[in-house]
Protein backbone atom coordinates (compact mmCIF):
# COMPACT_ATOMS: atom_id res chain seq x y z
CA UNK A 1 0.00 0.00 0.00
CA UNK A 2 1.26 3.41 -0.65
CA UNK A 3 1.00 5.91 2.49
CA UNK A 4 0.35 9.31 1.38
CA UNK A 5 -1.40 12.41 2.43
CA UNK A 6 -5.31 12.81 1.41
CA UNK A 7 -5.75 16.47 1.69
CA UNK A 8 -9.81 16.34 1.77
CA UNK A 9 -9.39 13.90 4.68
CA UNK A 10 -6.53 15.32 6.15
CA UNK A 11 -4.66 12.84 7.16
CA UNK A 12 -2.78 10.27 6.25
CA UNK A 13 -4.43 6.99 3.76
CA UNK A 14 -3.00 3.58 2.70
CA UNK A 15 -4.25 3.12 -0.81
CA UNK A 16 -3.36 -0.82 -2.33
CA UNK A 17 -1.83 -0.59 -5.52
CA UNK A 18 -0.15 -4.58 -5.74
CA UNK A 19 -0.84 -7.81 -4.55
CA UNK A 20 0.73 -11.07 -4.59
CA UNK A 21 -0.97 -14.33 -3.63
CA UNK A 22 0.80 -15.87 -0.58
CA UNK A 23 -0.12 -18.89 0.33
CA UNK A 24 0.64 -20.52 3.95
CA UNK A 25 3.06 -23.08 5.42
CA UNK A 26 0.42 -25.71 5.41
CA UNK A 27 -0.93 -25.07 1.70
CA UNK A 28 2.92 -26.08 0.73
CA UNK A 29 2.96 -29.40 2.79
CA UNK A 30 -0.32 -30.59 1.49
CA UNK A 31 1.06 -29.74 -2.09
CA UNK A 32 4.10 -31.10 -1.57
CA UNK A 33 5.95 -28.13 -2.44
CA UNK A 34 8.60 -25.96 -0.78
CA UNK A 35 7.62 -23.22 1.45
CA UNK A 36 8.46 -19.94 0.39
CA UNK A 37 8.52 -17.00 3.31
CA UNK A 38 6.52 -14.06 3.22
CA UNK A 39 10.10 -12.31 3.29
CA UNK A 40 10.60 -13.68 -0.18
CA UNK A 41 7.34 -12.85 -1.42
CA UNK A 42 7.88 -9.19 -0.26
CA UNK A 43 11.70 -9.03 -1.14
CA UNK A 44 10.45 -10.54 -5.17
CA UNK A 45 7.39 -7.16 -4.81
CA UNK A 46 9.98 -4.82 -3.68
CA UNK A 47 12.55 -5.79 -6.43
CA UNK A 48 9.16 -5.13 -8.95
CA UNK A 49 8.44 -1.70 -7.74
CA UNK A 50 12.27 -0.23 -7.59
CA UNK A 51 12.10 -1.50 -11.48
CA UNK A 52 8.82 0.63 -11.96
CA UNK A 53 10.33 3.22 -10.12
CA UNK A 54 13.98 2.89 -10.21
CA UNK A 55 15.02 6.52 -9.43
CA UNK A 56 12.63 7.34 -7.16
CA UNK A 57 13.32 6.78 -3.21
CA UNK A 58 11.00 4.51 -1.54
CA UNK A 59 10.56 3.58 1.94
CA UNK A 60 8.95 0.35 2.81
CA UNK A 61 7.68 0.60 6.53
CA UNK A 62 6.57 -2.66 7.39
CA UNK A 63 5.87 -4.99 10.79
CA UNK A 64 8.08 -7.07 13.22
CA UNK A 65 7.76 -10.41 10.66
CA UNK A 66 10.05 -8.76 8.10
CA UNK A 67 13.02 -7.91 10.47
CA UNK A 68 14.82 -10.47 8.81
CA UNK A 69 18.59 -10.12 7.89
CA UNK A 70 18.55 -12.09 4.95
CA UNK A 71 15.46 -9.91 3.81
CA UNK A 72 16.82 -6.43 4.82
CA UNK A 73 20.48 -7.40 2.88
CA UNK A 74 18.60 -8.16 -0.46
CA UNK A 75 16.88 -4.66 0.17
CA UNK A 76 19.99 -2.96 0.84
CA UNK A 77 22.65 -4.80 -2.00
CA UNK A 78 20.36 -3.95 -5.04
CA UNK A 79 21.56 -1.34 -7.46
CA UNK A 80 19.66 1.76 -5.87
CA UNK A 81 18.76 0.31 -2.42
CA UNK A 82 15.51 0.83 -0.87
CA UNK A 83 14.81 1.77 2.90
CA UNK A 84 13.16 -0.37 5.09
CA UNK A 85 11.63 0.30 8.66
CA UNK A 86 10.74 -2.34 10.84
CA UNK A 87 10.68 -3.33 15.15
CA UNK A 88 13.41 -4.69 16.06
CA UNK A 89 14.12 -6.64 19.12
CA UNK A 90 15.73 -5.55 22.16
CA UNK A 91 17.51 -8.45 22.37
CA UNK A 92 19.11 -8.30 19.05
CA UNK A 93 23.13 -8.55 18.40
CA UNK A 94 24.20 -5.22 17.35
CA UNK A 95 28.19 -4.65 16.64
CA UNK A 96 30.50 -1.90 15.97
CA UNK A 97 31.21 -1.76 12.47
CA UNK A 98 34.14 -4.15 11.49
CA UNK A 99 37.45 -2.40 12.04
CA UNK A 100 40.12 -1.41 8.34
CA UNK A 101 42.04 -4.88 8.05
CA UNK A 102 45.54 -4.90 9.16
CA UNK A 103 46.89 -7.35 6.74
CA UNK A 104 46.32 -8.90 3.43
CA UNK A 105 46.13 -12.57 5.00
CA UNK A 106 42.51 -13.64 6.28
CA UNK A 107 39.09 -12.91 5.71
CA UNK A 108 37.96 -9.13 6.11
CA UNK A 109 35.86 -9.26 9.54
CA UNK A 110 32.18 -8.67 9.10
CA UNK A 111 31.65 -6.62 12.60
CA UNK A 112 33.37 -4.99 15.22
CA UNK A 113 32.86 -4.79 19.14
CA UNK A 114 29.84 -6.13 20.53
CA UNK A 115 27.44 -3.63 21.61
CA UNK A 116 24.93 -3.17 24.47
CA UNK A 117 21.79 -4.53 23.83
CA UNK A 118 19.14 -2.25 23.11
CA UNK A 119 17.59 -3.54 26.51
CA UNK A 120 20.48 -2.34 28.30
CA UNK A 121 20.12 1.16 26.84
CA UNK A 122 16.59 1.50 28.11
CA UNK A 123 17.63 0.14 31.36
CA UNK A 124 20.71 2.05 31.38
CA UNK A 125 21.01 5.31 33.78
CA UNK A 126 24.27 7.17 31.28
CA UNK A 127 21.09 6.78 28.04
CA UNK A 128 20.36 10.06 26.69
CA UNK A 129 16.86 10.57 26.04
CA UNK A 130 15.65 13.34 23.55
CA UNK A 131 12.17 14.85 23.82
CA UNK A 132 10.15 14.98 20.85
CA UNK A 133 6.62 15.15 19.47
CA UNK A 134 5.37 12.35 17.52
CA UNK A 135 2.26 12.12 15.24
CA UNK A 136 0.90 9.42 17.74
CA UNK A 137 -1.64 6.75 16.01
CA UNK A 138 -4.72 8.93 16.97
CA UNK A 139 -4.17 12.11 14.81
CA UNK A 140 -2.01 13.84 17.84
CA UNK A 141 1.24 14.84 18.38
CA UNK A 142 2.17 13.06 21.68
CA UNK A 143 5.24 14.09 23.71
CA UNK A 144 7.81 10.80 23.64
CA UNK A 145 11.56 10.47 24.49
CA UNK A 146 14.14 8.74 21.89
CA UNK A 147 17.22 7.78 21.57
CA UNK A 148 19.41 6.78 18.78
CA UNK A 149 22.76 5.45 17.21
CA UNK A 150 24.36 3.37 14.27
CA UNK A 151 24.96 0.04 14.17
CA UNK A 152 25.69 -3.57 12.33
CA UNK A 153 23.09 -6.22 12.96
CA UNK A 154 24.83 -9.53 12.48
CA UNK A 155 23.97 -13.14 13.36
CA UNK A 156 26.10 -16.11 12.52
CA UNK A 157 26.22 -17.50 8.80
CA UNK A 158 23.83 -14.26 7.75
CA UNK A 159 25.34 -11.13 5.75
CA UNK A 160 25.66 -8.11 8.30
CA UNK A 161 23.47 -5.33 7.92
CA UNK A 162 24.29 -1.77 9.04
CA UNK A 163 21.35 -0.17 10.70
CA UNK A 164 20.21 3.23 12.63
CA UNK A 165 18.19 2.18 16.21
CA UNK A 166 15.50 3.77 17.52
CA UNK A 167 14.21 3.73 20.60
CA UNK A 168 10.74 5.23 21.43
CA UNK A 169 9.69 5.59 25.24
CA UNK A 170 6.46 7.15 26.90
CA UNK A 171 7.40 9.55 29.80
CA UNK A 172 4.19 9.06 31.35
CA UNK A 173 4.32 4.99 30.76
CA UNK A 174 0.88 4.39 28.88
CA UNK A 175 2.69 3.07 25.60
CA UNK A 176 5.13 -0.29 25.75
CA UNK A 177 8.67 1.10 24.48
CA UNK A 178 9.12 0.71 20.97
CA UNK A 179 12.38 -0.12 19.12
CA UNK A 180 12.62 0.52 15.58
CA UNK A 181 15.40 -0.16 12.89
CA UNK A 182 16.16 1.72 9.35
CA UNK A 183 18.39 0.42 7.00
CA UNK A 184 19.36 4.32 6.12
CA UNK A 185 22.13 5.77 8.36
CA UNK A 186 21.50 9.14 7.63
CA UNK A 187 17.24 8.53 7.95
CA UNK A 188 16.33 11.53 11.08
CA UNK A 189 15.17 9.16 14.28
CA UNK A 190 12.17 11.35 14.31
CA UNK A 191 11.33 10.71 10.86
CA UNK A 192 12.15 7.50 11.22
CA UNK A 193 9.38 7.10 14.27
CA UNK A 194 6.36 8.98 12.16
CA UNK A 195 6.95 6.36 9.01
CA UNK A 196 6.24 3.99 11.59
CA UNK A 197 3.30 5.18 13.04
CA UNK A 198 2.30 5.80 9.64
CA UNK A 199 1.64 2.29 8.42
CA UNK A 200 -1.21 1.94 11.02
CA UNK A 201 -3.20 3.45 8.22
CA UNK A 202 -2.96 -0.04 6.45
CA UNK A 203 -5.01 -1.62 9.66
CA UNK A 204 -8.05 1.48 8.57
CA UNK A 205 -7.75 0.49 5.36
CA UNK A 206 -8.34 -3.53 5.44
CA UNK A 207 -11.18 -2.78 8.11
CA UNK A 208 -12.64 -0.55 5.50
CA UNK A 209 -12.60 -3.08 2.82
CA UNK A 210 -14.23 -5.37 5.07
CA UNK A 211 -16.90 -2.89 5.88
CA UNK A 212 -17.55 -1.12 2.86
CA UNK A 213 -16.21 -3.29 -0.21
CA UNK A 214 -17.06 -6.53 0.56
CA UNK A 215 -13.72 -8.58 1.91
CA UNK A 216 -13.11 -11.85 3.31
CA UNK A 217 -17.35 -11.94 3.13
CA UNK A 218 -17.46 -13.13 -0.95
CA UNK A 219 -19.76 -15.68 -1.94
CA UNK A 220 -17.90 -17.29 -5.14
CA UNK A 221 -18.49 -21.01 -5.40
CA UNK A 222 -14.81 -21.57 -6.29
CA UNK A 223 -11.39 -20.50 -4.00
CA UNK A 224 -10.18 -19.33 -7.43
CA UNK A 225 -12.40 -16.82 -7.70
CA UNK A 226 -12.28 -15.17 -4.07
CA UNK A 227 -8.02 -15.16 -5.03
CA UNK A 228 -9.19 -13.08 -7.80
CA UNK A 229 -12.04 -10.67 -6.49
CA UNK A 230 -9.94 -9.80 -2.63
CA UNK A 231 -7.20 -7.81 -5.11
CA UNK A 232 -9.89 -5.68 -7.12
CA UNK A 233 -11.41 -5.25 -3.99
CA UNK A 234 -8.16 -3.77 -2.76
CA UNK A 235 -7.66 -1.98 -5.59
CA UNK A 236 -11.42 -0.37 -5.69
CA UNK A 237 -10.61 1.14 -2.76
CA UNK A 238 -7.71 3.36 -4.10
CA UNK A 239 -9.68 3.82 -7.26
CA UNK A 240 -12.59 4.99 -4.77
CA UNK A 241 -10.27 7.60 -3.28
CA UNK A 242 -8.65 8.53 -6.09
CA UNK A 243 -12.04 9.62 -7.99
CA UNK A 244 -13.69 11.14 -4.61
CA UNK A 245 -10.26 13.66 -4.97
CA UNK A 246 -11.39 14.62 -8.11
CA UNK A 247 -14.84 15.58 -7.02
CA UNK A 248 -13.16 17.03 -4.01
CA UNK A 249 -11.64 19.63 -6.17
CA UNK A 250 -14.85 20.24 -7.64
CA UNK A 251 -16.04 20.53 -4.14
CA UNK A 252 -18.49 18.04 -4.63
CA UNK A 253 -17.72 15.62 -1.82
CA UNK A 254 -19.89 16.06 1.15
CA UNK A 255 -19.79 14.76 4.44
CA UNK A 256 -22.91 12.92 5.70
CA UNK A 257 -23.61 12.87 9.58
CA UNK A 258 -25.67 11.82 12.38
CA UNK A 259 -27.19 13.30 15.77
CA UNK A 260 -24.63 10.38 17.11
CA UNK A 261 -21.59 10.52 15.04
CA UNK A 262 -20.20 14.40 14.29
CA UNK A 263 -17.45 14.70 11.96
CA UNK A 264 -15.41 17.75 10.16
CA UNK A 265 -13.27 15.81 7.40
CA UNK A 266 -15.14 12.56 4.74
CA UNK A 267 -14.33 9.28 5.34
CA UNK A 268 -14.26 6.38 3.03
CA UNK A 269 -17.77 6.14 3.32
CA UNK A 270 -18.44 9.73 2.06
CA UNK A 271 -16.24 9.39 -0.90
CA UNK A 272 -17.92 6.22 -1.70
CA UNK A 273 -20.96 7.44 -1.72
CA UNK A 274 -19.70 10.60 -3.90
CA UNK A 275 -18.56 8.56 -6.52
CA UNK A 276 -22.38 6.30 -6.45
CA UNK A 277 -23.88 9.30 -6.86
CA UNK A 278 -21.67 10.27 -10.03
CA UNK A 279 -21.74 7.18 -11.44
CA UNK A 280 -25.75 6.32 -10.82
CA UNK A 281 -26.44 9.89 -11.56
CA UNK A 282 -30.32 9.90 -13.43
CA UNK A 283 -29.65 12.34 -16.52
CA UNK A 284 -26.68 9.79 -17.68
CA UNK A 285 -27.65 6.38 -16.31
CA UNK A 286 -31.50 6.54 -16.29
CA UNK A 287 -32.87 8.96 -18.54
CA UNK A 288 -36.01 8.75 -20.37
CA UNK A 289 -35.99 8.76 -23.98
CA UNK A 290 -37.04 12.30 -23.87
CA UNK A 291 -36.41 15.11 -21.82
CA UNK A 292 -40.36 15.23 -20.48
CA UNK A 293 -41.82 12.16 -20.81
CA UNK A 294 -45.89 12.12 -20.82
CA UNK A 295 -45.87 9.48 -18.13
CA UNK A 296 -43.78 9.64 -14.84
CA UNK A 297 -44.19 6.41 -12.54
CA UNK A 298 -41.93 8.26 -10.00
CA UNK A 299 -41.74 12.25 -9.14
CA UNK A 300 -38.36 13.20 -9.76
CA UNK A 301 -37.95 14.82 -6.37
CA UNK A 302 -38.58 11.14 -4.91
CA UNK A 303 -36.66 9.78 -7.27
CA UNK A 304 -33.70 11.64 -6.53
CA UNK A 305 -34.27 11.17 -2.66
CA UNK A 306 -34.13 7.13 -2.91
CA UNK A 307 -31.27 7.18 -5.46
CA UNK A 308 -29.26 9.38 -2.44
CA UNK A 309 -30.18 6.92 -0.02
CA UNK A 310 -28.83 3.90 -1.79
CA UNK A 311 -25.77 5.60 -2.25
CA UNK A 312 -25.18 6.04 1.32
CA UNK A 313 -26.32 2.22 2.43
CA UNK A 314 -23.53 0.30 3.64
Amino acid sequence: MWLTNITWAARIWALPFLTVLAPSERYYEQTGRQHKKITDWARQMIFQLRRWLPQRALVVVADYSYAALEFLHACQTMVNPVTIITRLRLDAALYEPAPPQAGKVGRPRKKGKRLPTLQAVLDGSQTEWQSVQVNWYDGQRRRMAITSQTAVWYHSGIPPVPIRWVLIRDPQEEYETIALLSTSLESDPLQIANWFVQRWQVEVTFEGVRAHLGVETQRQWSDKAIDRTTPILLGLFSWVTLAAHLLAERAQLSVRQAAWYAKERPTFSDALSAVRQQLWFPATVFSMSTPEPDMVKIPRPLFDRLVDAVCYST
